[in-house]
Protein backbone atom coordinates (compact mmCIF):
# COMPACT_ATOMS: atom_id res chain seq x y z
CA UNK A 1 0.00 0.00 0.00
CA UNK A 2 2.87 2.38 0.66
CA UNK A 3 4.19 2.80 -2.13
CA UNK A 4 0.90 2.92 -4.16
CA UNK A 5 -0.12 5.87 -2.04
CA UNK A 6 3.28 7.55 -2.66
CA UNK A 7 2.41 6.95 -6.41
CA UNK A 8 -0.94 8.31 -6.07
CA UNK A 9 0.78 11.51 -4.80
CA UNK A 10 2.73 12.12 -7.14
CA UNK A 11 0.04 11.98 -9.43
CA UNK A 12 -1.85 14.71 -7.98
CA UNK A 13 0.92 16.43 -7.25
CA UNK A 14 2.26 16.88 -10.64
CA UNK A 15 -1.35 17.46 -11.92
CA UNK A 16 -2.08 20.12 -9.90
CA UNK A 17 1.10 23.14 -10.54
CA UNK A 18 0.32 24.84 -7.60
CA UNK A 19 1.30 22.54 -4.88
CA UNK A 20 4.02 22.22 -2.93
CA UNK A 21 6.73 19.59 -1.50
CA UNK A 22 5.08 20.59 1.88
CA UNK A 23 1.52 20.01 1.01
CA UNK A 24 2.23 16.33 -1.07
CA UNK A 25 3.61 15.02 2.06
CA UNK A 26 0.51 16.42 4.21
CA UNK A 27 -1.63 14.66 1.23
CA UNK A 28 0.38 11.10 1.48
CA UNK A 29 -0.32 11.19 5.33
CA UNK A 30 -4.31 11.79 4.86
CA UNK A 31 -4.23 9.29 1.83
CA UNK A 32 -3.17 6.54 4.92
CA UNK A 33 -5.72 7.83 7.18
CA UNK A 34 -8.34 7.90 4.09
CA UNK A 35 -7.01 4.17 3.26
CA UNK A 36 -7.97 3.01 6.90
CA UNK A 37 -11.25 4.31 7.34
CA UNK A 38 -12.16 2.90 4.11
CA UNK A 39 -10.76 -0.30 5.87
CA UNK A 40 -13.31 0.10 8.83
CA UNK A 41 -16.08 1.12 6.64
CA UNK A 42 -15.89 -1.85 4.60
CA UNK A 43 -15.46 -3.99 7.07
CA UNK A 44 -18.84 -2.30 9.25
CA UNK A 45 -20.61 -3.35 5.43
CA UNK A 46 -20.96 -6.34 7.31
CA UNK A 47 -23.05 -5.22 10.05
CA UNK A 48 -25.06 -2.99 7.66
CA UNK A 49 -25.35 -6.01 4.94
CA UNK A 50 -26.76 -8.17 8.20
CA UNK A 51 -29.02 -5.26 9.66
CA UNK A 52 -30.39 -5.48 6.34
CA UNK A 53 -31.27 -8.86 5.94
CA UNK A 54 -32.69 -8.79 9.24
CA UNK A 55 -34.80 -6.12 8.05
CA UNK A 56 -36.16 -7.85 4.93
CA UNK A 57 -37.29 -10.72 6.52
CA UNK A 58 -39.49 -8.82 9.86
CA UNK A 59 -41.58 -7.30 7.11
CA UNK A 60 -41.57 -10.01 4.86
CA UNK A 61 -43.16 -11.35 8.23
CA UNK A 62 -45.21 -8.36 8.76
CA UNK A 63 -46.43 -8.63 4.98
CA UNK A 64 -47.33 -12.60 5.89
CA UNK A 65 -49.22 -11.51 9.12
CA UNK A 66 -51.45 -8.71 7.17
CA UNK A 67 -51.93 -11.80 4.41
CA UNK A 68 -52.81 -14.43 6.70
CA UNK A 69 -50.40 -16.55 4.64
CA UNK A 70 -47.67 -18.49 6.14
CA UNK A 71 -43.59 -17.00 6.34
CA UNK A 72 -40.70 -19.50 7.18
CA UNK A 73 -37.80 -17.11 6.73
CA UNK A 74 -34.42 -18.71 6.99
CA UNK A 75 -32.73 -16.76 9.46
CA UNK A 76 -29.12 -18.36 9.19
CA UNK A 77 -27.27 -15.21 7.48
CA UNK A 78 -29.04 -12.68 9.78
CA UNK A 79 -27.81 -14.76 12.63
CA UNK A 80 -24.48 -15.14 11.11
CA UNK A 81 -21.86 -15.95 14.23
CA UNK A 82 -18.84 -14.31 12.45
CA UNK A 83 -20.67 -11.01 12.09
CA UNK A 84 -22.31 -11.07 15.01
CA UNK A 85 -18.60 -11.01 16.64
CA UNK A 86 -17.86 -7.99 13.88
CA UNK A 87 -20.74 -6.19 15.36
CA UNK A 88 -19.28 -6.14 18.64
CA UNK A 89 -15.90 -5.51 18.09
CA UNK A 90 -14.55 -2.83 19.56
CA UNK A 91 -11.65 -1.38 17.62
CA UNK A 92 -14.12 -1.41 14.90
CA UNK A 93 -17.04 0.54 17.04
CA UNK A 94 -13.42 2.90 18.36
CA UNK A 95 -12.68 3.92 14.27
CA UNK A 96 -16.16 4.01 13.29
CA UNK A 97 -17.50 6.35 16.27
CA UNK A 98 -14.40 8.96 16.18
CA UNK A 99 -14.11 9.29 12.54
CA UNK A 100 -18.11 9.87 12.94
CA UNK A 101 -18.38 7.26 9.77
CA UNK A 102 -21.59 6.17 8.41
CA UNK A 103 -23.48 4.18 5.96
CA UNK A 104 -26.21 6.51 5.57
CA UNK A 105 -25.03 7.91 1.81
CA UNK A 106 -23.80 4.37 1.02
CA UNK A 107 -27.20 2.39 1.61
CA UNK A 108 -27.97 1.65 -2.31
CA UNK A 109 -24.87 -0.34 -2.16
CA UNK A 110 -26.66 -2.25 0.58
CA UNK A 111 -29.81 -2.98 -0.81
CA UNK A 112 -27.62 -4.05 -4.13
CA UNK A 113 -25.28 -6.06 -2.83
CA UNK A 114 -27.81 -8.11 -1.22
CA UNK A 115 -30.21 -8.56 -3.67
CA UNK A 116 -27.11 -10.35 -5.63
CA UNK A 117 -26.22 -11.94 -3.08
CA UNK A 118 -29.98 -13.82 -2.88
CA UNK A 119 -29.28 -14.99 -6.14
CA UNK A 120 -25.53 -16.19 -6.19
CA UNK A 121 -25.15 -19.82 -6.00
CA UNK A 122 -22.60 -19.51 -3.00
CA UNK A 123 -25.72 -18.24 -0.93
CA UNK A 124 -28.42 -20.74 -1.77
CA UNK A 125 -25.68 -23.64 -0.93
CA UNK A 126 -24.89 -21.57 2.93
CA UNK A 127 -28.87 -21.32 3.33
CA UNK A 128 -29.01 -25.02 2.54
CA UNK A 129 -25.82 -26.56 5.11
CA UNK A 130 -27.49 -29.14 7.03
CA UNK A 131 -25.22 -27.68 9.96
CA UNK A 132 -23.53 -24.28 9.74
CA UNK A 133 -19.88 -23.52 11.58
CA UNK A 134 -18.44 -20.77 12.77
CA UNK A 135 -16.04 -21.56 9.32
CA UNK A 136 -18.83 -21.69 7.27
CA UNK A 137 -20.05 -18.42 8.60
CA UNK A 138 -17.06 -16.79 8.00
CA UNK A 139 -16.96 -18.43 4.45
CA UNK A 140 -19.92 -17.08 3.10
CA UNK A 141 -18.66 -13.38 3.53
CA UNK A 142 -15.35 -14.23 2.00
CA UNK A 143 -17.81 -15.04 -0.82
CA UNK A 144 -19.31 -11.76 -0.82
CA UNK A 145 -16.41 -9.92 -0.68
CA UNK A 146 -14.33 -11.27 -3.64
CA UNK A 147 -17.62 -12.05 -5.59
CA UNK A 148 -20.14 -9.19 -5.28
CA UNK A 149 -18.03 -6.45 -3.63
CA UNK A 150 -15.11 -6.74 -5.51
CA UNK A 151 -15.46 -4.15 -8.92
CA UNK A 152 -18.95 -3.87 -7.98
CA UNK A 153 -20.32 -0.64 -9.88
CA UNK A 154 -22.81 -0.46 -7.00
CA UNK A 155 -20.41 -0.28 -4.13
CA UNK A 156 -17.92 1.70 -6.12
CA UNK A 157 -20.97 4.28 -6.90
CA UNK A 158 -21.76 4.37 -3.44
CA UNK A 159 -18.16 4.64 -2.83
CA UNK A 160 -17.74 7.65 -5.12
CA UNK A 161 -20.89 9.09 -3.22
CA UNK A 162 -19.48 8.80 0.45
CA UNK A 163 -16.49 9.69 -0.28
CA UNK A 164 -17.39 13.52 -0.74
CA UNK A 165 -19.83 12.80 2.25
CA UNK A 166 -16.96 11.96 3.96
CA UNK A 167 -14.40 14.44 2.87
CA UNK A 168 -11.99 11.12 2.01
CA UNK A 169 -10.25 10.61 -1.32
CA UNK A 170 -8.81 7.43 -3.63
CA UNK A 171 -11.65 4.90 -1.92
CA UNK A 172 -12.75 3.72 -5.05
CA UNK A 173 -9.53 3.35 -6.40
CA UNK A 174 -8.64 1.81 -3.58
CA UNK A 175 -11.44 -0.67 -3.02
CA UNK A 176 -9.94 -3.40 -4.01
CA UNK A 177 -7.04 -3.19 -2.56
CA UNK A 178 -8.66 -2.82 0.33
CA UNK A 179 -11.09 -5.61 0.04
CA UNK A 180 -8.06 -7.92 0.22
CA UNK A 181 -7.11 -6.56 3.36
CA UNK A 182 -10.38 -7.12 4.82
CA UNK A 183 -10.21 -11.14 3.28
CA UNK A 184 -7.00 -11.14 5.24
CA UNK A 185 -8.94 -10.03 8.52
CA UNK A 186 -11.65 -12.51 7.70
CA UNK A 187 -9.00 -15.29 7.69
CA UNK A 188 -7.61 -14.62 11.29
CA UNK A 189 -10.98 -14.30 13.33
CA UNK A 190 -10.98 -16.22 15.71
CA UNK A 191 -14.58 -16.82 18.08
CA UNK A 192 -12.53 -17.13 21.15
CA UNK A 193 -11.60 -13.84 20.74
CA UNK A 194 -14.80 -12.47 20.76
CA UNK A 195 -14.97 -8.43 20.94
CA UNK A 196 -11.11 -8.33 21.14
CA UNK A 197 -10.24 -9.70 18.00
CA UNK A 198 -7.65 -7.57 16.69
CA UNK A 199 -7.53 -5.99 13.11
CA UNK A 200 -4.87 -5.47 10.91
CA UNK A 201 -2.70 -2.15 11.76
CA UNK A 202 -2.27 1.02 9.45
CA UNK A 203 1.14 -0.46 8.58
CA UNK A 204 2.48 -4.33 8.65
CA UNK A 205 6.18 -2.47 9.93
CA UNK A 206 6.49 0.60 12.23
CA UNK A 207 9.14 2.20 9.62
CA UNK A 208 6.67 2.05 6.81
CA UNK A 209 5.40 5.56 7.35
CA UNK A 210 8.83 6.80 7.22
CA UNK A 211 9.84 4.74 4.47
CA UNK A 212 6.93 6.29 2.49
CA UNK A 213 6.99 10.34 3.74
CA UNK A 214 11.50 9.48 2.22
CA UNK A 215 10.27 7.77 -1.13
CA UNK A 216 7.98 10.74 -1.75
CA UNK A 217 10.27 13.80 -0.68
CA UNK A 218 13.52 11.87 -2.89
CA UNK A 219 11.27 11.17 -5.76
CA UNK A 220 10.47 15.04 -6.11
CA UNK A 221 13.92 16.18 -5.14
CA UNK A 222 15.11 14.31 -7.90
CA UNK A 223 12.62 14.29 -10.22
CA UNK A 224 14.73 16.19 -13.04
CA UNK A 225 17.27 13.76 -12.81
CA UNK A 226 14.78 10.91 -13.00
CA UNK A 227 13.28 12.11 -15.74
CA UNK A 228 16.67 12.75 -17.89
CA UNK A 229 17.80 8.99 -17.24
CA UNK A 230 14.66 7.86 -18.53
CA UNK A 231 14.51 9.98 -21.20
CA UNK A 232 18.21 9.00 -22.29
CA UNK A 233 17.15 5.25 -22.32
CA UNK A 234 14.01 5.83 -24.99
CA UNK A 235 15.02 4.22 -27.98
CA UNK A 236 13.24 5.76 -31.39
CA UNK A 237 10.36 6.95 -28.49
CA UNK A 238 9.29 10.52 -28.15
CA UNK A 239 9.21 11.36 -24.48
CA UNK A 240 5.96 13.56 -24.82
CA UNK A 241 4.41 9.84 -25.60
CA UNK A 242 5.49 8.14 -22.40
CA UNK A 243 2.12 7.82 -20.51
CA UNK A 244 2.36 10.64 -17.95
CA UNK A 245 0.87 7.50 -15.13
CA UNK A 246 4.47 5.57 -16.41
CA UNK A 247 6.60 8.64 -15.81
CA UNK A 248 5.69 8.69 -12.22
CA UNK A 249 5.86 5.19 -11.80
CA UNK A 250 9.65 5.04 -13.13
CA UNK A 251 10.15 8.47 -10.88
CA UNK A 252 9.17 6.48 -7.55
CA UNK A 253 11.07 3.16 -8.62
CA UNK A 254 14.52 4.93 -9.17
CA UNK A 255 13.82 6.83 -5.91
CA UNK A 256 13.58 3.64 -4.43
CA UNK A 257 16.43 2.13 -6.23
CA UNK A 258 18.78 4.67 -5.68
CA UNK A 259 18.12 5.78 -2.20
CA UNK A 260 17.26 2.25 -0.40
CA UNK A 261 20.28 0.04 -0.83
CA UNK A 262 18.50 -2.21 2.07
CA UNK A 263 15.66 -3.17 -0.16
CA UNK A 264 16.02 -6.14 -2.67
CA UNK A 265 16.16 -4.69 -5.73
CA UNK A 266 13.91 -7.42 -7.33
CA UNK A 267 11.51 -6.45 -4.63
CA UNK A 268 11.82 -2.74 -5.93
CA UNK A 269 11.07 -3.58 -9.31
CA UNK A 270 8.31 -5.86 -8.70
CA UNK A 271 6.01 -3.59 -6.41
CA UNK A 272 6.04 -0.99 -9.32
CA UNK A 273 5.74 -3.11 -12.06
CA UNK A 274 2.37 -4.43 -9.88
CA UNK A 275 1.46 -0.69 -9.83
CA UNK A 276 1.51 -0.07 -13.64
CA UNK A 277 -0.36 -3.27 -14.13
CA UNK A 278 -3.04 -1.67 -11.53
CA UNK A 279 -3.04 1.56 -12.45
CA UNK A 280 -1.06 2.13 -15.94
CA UNK A 281 -1.88 0.51 -19.10
CA UNK A 282 -2.20 -2.37 -20.51
CA UNK A 283 1.49 -3.20 -21.63
CA UNK A 284 2.77 -0.60 -19.41
CA UNK A 285 4.56 -2.71 -17.03
CA UNK A 286 6.83 -4.00 -19.91
CA UNK A 287 7.50 -0.61 -21.02
CA UNK A 288 8.23 0.53 -17.05
CA UNK A 289 10.52 -3.17 -16.96
CA UNK A 290 12.43 -2.74 -20.10
CA UNK A 291 13.50 1.45 -19.15
CA UNK A 292 14.62 -0.08 -15.41
CA UNK A 293 16.27 -2.82 -16.98
CA UNK A 294 18.29 -0.52 -19.30
CA UNK A 295 19.30 2.33 -16.88
CA UNK A 296 20.38 -0.37 -14.58
CA UNK A 297 22.75 -2.29 -16.74
CA UNK A 298 24.03 1.48 -17.17
CA UNK A 299 24.23 2.06 -13.37
CA UNK A 300 26.20 -1.40 -13.28
CA UNK A 301 28.49 -0.77 -15.72
CA UNK A 302 29.65 2.97 -14.31
CA UNK A 303 29.77 0.87 -10.61
CA UNK A 304 27.10 3.50 -9.53
CA UNK A 305 24.98 0.95 -8.25
CA UNK A 306 24.80 0.86 -4.45
CA UNK A 307 26.41 -1.95 -2.77
CA UNK A 308 23.81 -3.96 -1.75
CA UNK A 309 22.22 -4.30 -5.07
CA UNK A 310 23.29 -6.95 -6.98
CA UNK A 311 22.15 -7.09 -10.99
CA UNK A 312 22.87 -9.99 -13.46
Amino acid sequence: MVRTKVVQTLYAYYKDGEKTPLKARHELLKSYSDTYSLYAMLLDFVNELTRYAREQNEEAAARAKVTHSTFRPNTRFQDNKFAAQMFENKALRHIMENEHLEWDAGLSAVAGIYKQMLDSAFYKDYLALKECTYEDDKKVWRRIYTELMSESETMQSALDELELVLDRQNWTTDADLVISYIIKTIKRFQPENGADQELLPMFEKEDELDFGTELLHQAISHKDEYEQMVFSHLKNWDPDRVAFMDKIILQAALAEIINFPNIALEVSINEYLEIAKEYSGDKSHLFINGILDEILREMKRNDALPKAMIIK
